[in-house]
């Protein structure tokens, strides 16, 4: 009998047997009892187009796909077994066996292989001596095993590898990483887990050692008597990763989180923590998520602290619900954070130990105003009704007090805005009630109870070339005071009217500019508001403060932010714009802005101490923002006194991010004494994250990971006014093919004369864990450098068709 070709089919002509056994090997859909039929004689299978290859094949049809063999000799019995030698392969749904000799039992679905073993699985590849398995049930041993799994890369060699089924497994004896192996005969991993056990458990993505040690470098870092690690980016239950941390005034503080997810929507975050000099404490977290509600809710107690000789404790609550009525849905909101004493964000600034910010107190336990927030929103059509209720806790600093907010308890809203109305016209109503109240230690007016209605009716004249609209307002005010105001009223009222007139003009044309073309706008802008004179210095100011000069609060009919003040205004606002945008994507590529204000008459209305506004022109403000490429940025707003010939605020801001994990951002911010600032500042703000080989030229931005790859990393806040940097936050990054190293440096002042101080480390074992000396430095270079990027980021789940044989 004639050999076939290396590597195809296994065909055996005119021996009919074998040619039954065939059909049943290579076509699988024949039944056992089919009749015999020559090989050449049999159709060829039809090939069904699909737009997409599946994935994930189902399990229903798994044992239904056909299996295939082939090699360089076939014998065997039909419906019994096939024995394959030389390039043996079998093949059946998404698993491929490859072997030197290969038996193969039909009826129990069983294949031995011997010698030079390769099976793939869905992209998970193992390599070994000797193979005892169950092929659609995937059950049975391996011997002398290496294994590849393919969404996270992790490798290793064991010597048994047991299949308990087609999600779950145990590696004996047995190593494990994810770093990736070169061709040269020395190589040696940069970092391993050695253990006598490895449970492998694809259902849960979750991988379980025992009795093992971790290597780094080939030096045993850490013994590892348990534990878990995931084999994919899906959440897991289990200890994560300890945080140790060094502190001058707490000492020694090491706190080990657990985490338990519950369900695919809630989990809970567990933290004992000890600090050597404070003593133990314990936080928590617990997240949930519904179709209709979500929220969390966090905290941290320490029963004892022996630096404070008290109890310390925070917590906080955080809930979003869509209520069932008969009026429909109405939204209930919470928002409640609250801490022990006025010391606790003072002494448990920054530690990252977990509690009242969710898995670390970073965010909150800095904050010296807490909210405890309800509030209940209902809108039906044209109506929007809500109620609110909020008190503030405040922690307070005696060298930088702080004036404590009014509580509103409580606050309603209701507003009235109809879709349509006749003639074009465009109508609003808001009408709001308040109890204002506040400790009267910080305050010298009553508390009060304020009602306000402001209608509004305006009639918006638009074409492609301009807008035209004429707006009126009536804003009707009354306060009920808890206690006489200085000339004995116990209430007070005041109406106004406002009307205002807003215009504009587009005017568009092509233009060309160093070698591009674009469509430049010139887009000028006129605003007229006028509002007459009511005396109001007798009135108490609960939630209003003069607005900012800014762009987006020049062409507005109230100077104040709030409904305590309502400024006599007689003023013409003028401005211009002009942009270049892209003539195919209508990006943005030059802003250029002004504007100034034209008084025709004092403004007599004042915050409380402000002397009246009589200047007829205001500052000129002037903006520009430049986007020319996508890799550049720049935008700055200046404020400038063309009586002084002097700019009292300046802002300007760059950007430069070339590719990925290459960003450079500068800032800076010059700020004059004004009517709203009476202290004045300089700050230079830099922030970067960049690769060291980049800063010598040669560097094409993309990640070599193979190689390794050092990155600065950091955020610098220098006061040119005092001459000293106020924030520092500047480390360094290392990204190696399978681990990750940084150290971060961060200095952040926390009040007039303290700052805090804090070097944090980190190792990361890609796909395995992390290793944290201080806190988290993630958490930091996320909120202190513009732009940052996880060097990881860009990670994706490769297909199992990558690896398909």
């Amino acid at each position: 009998m004639r050999r076939p070709p290396l590597g195809a089919p296994c065909r055996l002509p005119r021996r009919r047997p074998l040619a039954h056994l065939l059909a049943l090997l290579l076509w699988g859909g024949a039944p056992l009892a089919a009749p015999a039929q020559p090989a050449e004689d049999l159709p060829a299978p039809v090939l069904r187009a699909s737009p997409q290859l599946d994935e994930a094949l189902p399990d229903a049809t798994r044992g239904e796909r056909p299996v295939f063999v082939r090699g360089e000799q076939l014998s065997g019995r039909p419906d019994i077994e096939a024995t394959i030698e030389g390039r043996a392969e079998l093949r059946r749904a998404d698993t491929v066996i490859h072997a030197d000799r290969l038996h193969y039992d039909v009826p129990q679905d069983r294949a031995r292989a011997s010698g030079h073993v390769r099976i793939n699985s869905a992209g998970d590849r193992y390599e070994g001596t000797l193979l005892d398995l169950e092929v659609d049930a995937f059950r049975g041993f391996f011997s002398d095993a290496r294994y590849r799994f393919l969404e996270t890369g992790a490798h290793g060699e064991a010597q048994r590898v047991d299949f308990l089924d087609r999600e779950r497994s145990v590696v004996h004896q047995a190593s494990y990483t994810t770093c990736q192996r070169d061709d040269e005969a020395s190589w040696q991993p940069d970092w391993v887990l050695r253990a006598r056990r490895i449970e492998i458990d694809r259902a849960e993505d979750v991988g379980y050692a025992e009795a093992g040690v971790l290597e780094f470098k080939g030096v045993p870092i850490l013994p590892v008597p348990a534990i878990t690690f995931p084999l994919s980016s899906r959440r897991k239950s289990g200890l994560l990763p300890p945080t140790l941390g060094v502190d001058s005034v707490s000492g020694m503080e090491y706190a080990q989180p657990y985490y338990w997810n519950i369900a695919p929507n809630r989990d809970a975050t567990i933290t004992p923590i000890l600090m050597t000099r404070r003593g133990a404490a314990l936080s928590g977290e617990f997240r949930y998520l519904e179709s209709r509600y979500e929220g969390e809710v966090g905290g941290l107690t320490m029963p004892s602290d022996h630096l404070r000789q008290r109890h310390r404790w925070s917590w906080r609550a955080r809930h979003g619900a869509l209520l069932y009525t008969p009026v429909g849905d109405v939204g209930l909101n919470l928002n409640v954070r609250r801490v022990s004493d006025d010391d606790y964000w003072r002494d448990f600034t920054l530690r990252g130990a977990g509690g009242l910010g969710g898995n670390t107190l970073q965010n909150q336990l800095a904050e010296r105003l807490l909210p405890g927030e309800a509030s209940l929103r209902w809108s039906g059509g044209e109506h929007t009704v809500s109620a609110q209720a909020l008190k503030w806790q405040t922690l307070q600093d005696p060298l930088a007090p702080i004036v404590p907010p009014y509580d509103r308890l409580p606050q309603l809203h209701w507003r009235f805005a109809p879709a349509q109305l006749p003639a074009g016209l465009d109508a609003s109503v808001d009408a709001d009630y308040t109890h204002f109240s506040a400790d009267r230690r910080w305050y010298t007016q009553p508390n009060a109870r304020r009602s306000y209605t402001v209608a509004q009716l305006s009639r918006p004249f638009l074409a492609p070339a301009g807008f035209i609209t004429p707006r009126v307002q009536l804003h009707a005010t009354r306060y009920e005071f808890d206690s006489p105001l200085l000339n004995g009223q116990r209430s007070a009222s005041r109406t106004l009217p406002t009307f205002s007139l807003d215009s504009g003009l587009v005017f568009e044309r092509e233009a060309s500019f160093l070698g591009r073309g674009f469509l430049q706008t010139l887009e000028p802008r006129a605003f007229y508001t006028w509002t007459p004179y009511r005396d109001q210095s007798l009135l108490p100011v609960y939630d209003t403060a003069a607005t900012d000069f800014n762009f987006a609060t020049v062409y507005t009919e109230n100077a104040f932010g709030g409904h305590d003040r309502l400024a006599d205004s007689n003023l013409l606002t003028l401005g211009v714009t002009t942009r270049l945008l892209d003539p195919d994507t209508g990006a943005e590529a030059v802003r250029l802005g002004a504007a100034q204000r034209l008084r025709f008459s004092d403004q007599r209305v004042t915050m409380p101490g402000a002397d009246p506004v009589s200047e007829r022109l205001s500052d000129v403000l002037l903006g520009a923002g430049i986007n020319w490429t996508p890799e550049w940025g720049l935008d700055t707003t200046v404020q400038y006194n063309p009586k002084t010939r002097r700019s009292l605020r300046t802002t300007i801001g760059a950007r430069y991010s070339p590719g990925p994990y290459r960003t450079v951002s500068a800032a800076y911010r010059m700020q004059e004494v004004t009517d709203l600032i009476t202290e004045p500042s300089r700050q230079l703000d830099v922030g970067w994250q960049w690769p060291l080989s980049g800063l010598w030229g040669g560097d094409s931005g993309l990640p070599s990971r193979d190689a390794g790859r050092w990155y600065s990393v950091g955020r610098l806040n220098y006061s040119l006014k005092d001459r000293r940097v106020v924030d520092t936050v500047v480390g360094l990054e290392y990204e190696s093919c399978c681990w990750v190293g940084r150290v971060v440096l961060e200095r952040l002042q926390r009040s007039l004369d303290t700052s805090s101080t804090r070097v944090m480390v980190q190792l990361e074992f890609v796909g395995f864990s992390r290793l944290t000396l201080g806190a988290n430095p993630l958490t930091s270079l996320r909120q202190n450098v513009p732009g940052y990027r996880y060097l990881r980021e860009d990670a994706t789940v490769p297909s199992r068709f990558t690896q398909y044989d």
